[in-house]
């Protein structure tokens, strides 16, 4: 996985760039993001394994799977210079420190909330005003549920964790007990 990133990391660095000059870079994270997808099926991930291939038909097929009109002129240039040095596979790393380089560059952070119950949009609002505050910058919040939490909440941002589950108070409870 290191070496993934490493090799990646210069790829993600000049797209960002490209993106960020052209004033794109939402148009590019969501390229990067199909494109990601794309490389992460199985079936494409055989195919672009074919010995048999030219790069050229790579980044054909690979261009057609995620759909001409998502990709814009740039975004298939940079899939064609993917194939060429045969780093296709890349792309999901390549996604991931390009959307890194986002959140620095527009001061957000990405939030799961993950609750025992589907939450409203008001206590939404609520736990993100809250992780602004904490934080200091903007929140981008998913919201998944999970009835194993009993109840309560758990919150990922970054690095971030804040564990309010009931599951894990009574796991916190158990190793107090237990010391």
């Amino acid at each position: 996985m290191a070496e993934q990133t490493t090799i990646a990391r210069p790829y993600a660095n000049g797209a960002f760039r490209f993106a960020k000059e052209a004033k794109a870079l939402s148009q590019w994270e969501k390229m990067l993001a199909v494109a990601a997808a794309v490389a992460s099926d199985a079936d494409v991930q055989a195919y672009l394994q074919r010995p048999e291939l030219k790069a050229e038909q790579k980044a054909e097929a690979f261009v057609k799977v995620c759909g001409e009109d998502l990709l814009n002129e740039a975004g298939r240039n940079f899939v064609t210079l993917l194939a060429l040095n045969d780093r296709l596979a890349l792309l999901p790393a390549i996604f991931r420190l390009f959307h890194e380089l986002l959140a620095q560059e527009e001061a957000f952070v990405d939030a799961e909330l993950v609750s025992a119950h589907e939450l409203d949009e008001s206590e939404v609002n609520r736990l993100v005003d809250a992780l602004k505050k904490r934080l200091g910058r903007e929140v981008r919040a998913q919201t998944r549920v999970d009835a194993n939490l009993i109840g309560g909440v758990v919150i990922r941002a970054g690095d971030t964790v804040i564990d309010g589950s009931v599951r894990g108070r009574l796991v916190r409870l158990a190793e107090q007990l237990n010391s």
